[in-house]
């Protein structure tokens, strides 16, 4: 049985570095998929597609003394340039694992070939999901639509975490990670000569003072126990040095932890981003595109999962100094709004190297993660560990 850990563990270490060269954006994960279906192949695992790029594997389908569990994974990369250095680095320009999808992925293949060779000492039946398009394209979705949950009683995901010391586990017992969304506010002017400025409606002052105005949403119009974002991360206004331009875009990103406080400061962006552009003149056009809603686990099953990672690795291993939720968002919150679970985010900062940010350029996945990981997953499902 050790043998066949190290095994597991070597290759999928191997499997996440040629990954990682080869990404692939989202709904577009045809080389991956085709991957992870061979491996699931050669081990003897039966598959079936689901969602077209997605796999379902099936372990141990009869045996019903336990919980049909299911473990998750997210395949999909980022439209990213690398700049990481790895010798395995992406060979896709504008293309990369930024995100650590890689190294999920690997890890339930590890989970999938150790499940595998004690398939006769499972408790109950185990499904695995590859998952594609988690990075706004609501994959997990589509998925569910396919009836990935189909005869499941509970899921569990993770995803890597660099701001949290490695091995150390973030699970709580309610919201995890917030609900996002994104929204564009379209702005048009008067353009003209920039000598002449009574002549012209400049859009690029109304979006500065738009940018400005968003901020108060957060600061004067939510409840300060309310974790909830509001960020303006582009503005676009082509012109020249001389020319004040007819038109300027800006785009942002929100981060709610319900949908009470998603309505609040959706309507609050329009009327803010409507009533100040008119004080400049200038036309406004706000559109708002909802993401992912909040990721809330399931109480019973979020102490099941730190109940096995503290056995597993000590009762040190909670990180219970960060604070939660995490303003990132996850589609995993699909899986959760239909059957009990729960998500954790587990730390990767073991020193320098893998201190970069999820979606960095100069983001890696920490490898160190998959042995870890894999013996939570295995835990998961009530399968005896390696000696």
């Amino acid at each position: 049985m050790a043998f066949i850990w190290q095994q597991a563990i070597e290759e999928a270490q191997q499997l996440r570095h040629r990954l990682h060269k080869q990404p692939e954006l989202g709904w577009q994960e045809v080389n991956t998929a085709k991957l992870i279906r061979e491996q699931l192949t050669s081990l003897g695992i039966p598959w079936a597609a689901c969602a077209e790029l997605g796999t379902l594997a099936r372990l141990n389908p009869t045996e019903k003394h336990y919980p049909h569990i299911a473990l998750r994974a997210d395949m999909d990369a980022l439209p990213i340039t690398e700049q990481s250095g790895q010798a395995w680095s992406s060979v896709h320009a504008g293309c990369m694992h930024a995100c650590g999808h890689d190294g999920h992925t690997a890890t339930l293949l590890a989970t999938a070939r150790y499940l595998k060779s004690i398939e006769f000492q499972l408790p109950g039946p185990v499904t695995l999901l590859f998952q594609p398009a988690e990075e706004g394209g609501h994959g997990a979705k589509k998925m569910i639509e396919d009836g990935a949950l189909e005869g499941i009683d509970a899921i569990y995901g993770w995803h890597n975490w660099p701001a949290i010391p490695f091995g150390k586990i973030v699970c709580p017992d309610n919201i995890v990670m917030c609900g996002n969304g994104t929204f564009t506010i379209s702005l048009t002017g008067v353009g003209g000569h920039a000598s002449q400025p009574e002549s012209c409606r400049d859009p690029v002052l109304a979006a500065s003072a738009i940018t400005l105005a968003l901020q108060q949403i957060i600061s004067r119009r939510i409840p300060p126990q309310q974790a909830a974002v509001v960020s303006v991360s582009s503005i676009e206004a082509p012109s020249a040095p001389t020319v004040t331009p007819t038109y300027a875009t800006l785009g942002g990103s929100i981060r709610v932890p319900n949908q009470a406080i998603r309505e609040t400061v959706n309507r609050l962006i329009i009327e803010i981003s409507e009533q100040t552009a008119a004080t400049y003149g200038v036309g406004c056009d706000v559109k708002i595109f909802p993401r992912y809603e909040a990721t809330i686990n399931h109480p019973e099953q979020a102490a099941y999962a730190r109940q096995q990672w503290q056995e597993t690795f000590g009762n040190d291993s909670l990180a219970d100094d960060v604070a939660v939720p995490i303003m990132a968002s996850e589609d995993f919150s699909y899986y959760l709004q239909e059957i009990p679970g729960a998500f954790s985010l587990i730390g990767a900062d073991d020193g320098p190297e893998h201190q970069a940010l999820c979606h960095s350029p100069f983001y890696d996945f920490n490898d160190r993660l998959i042995p870890l990981v894999t013996q939570f997953y295995a835990r998961l499902v009530g399968a005896p560990l390696p000696q």
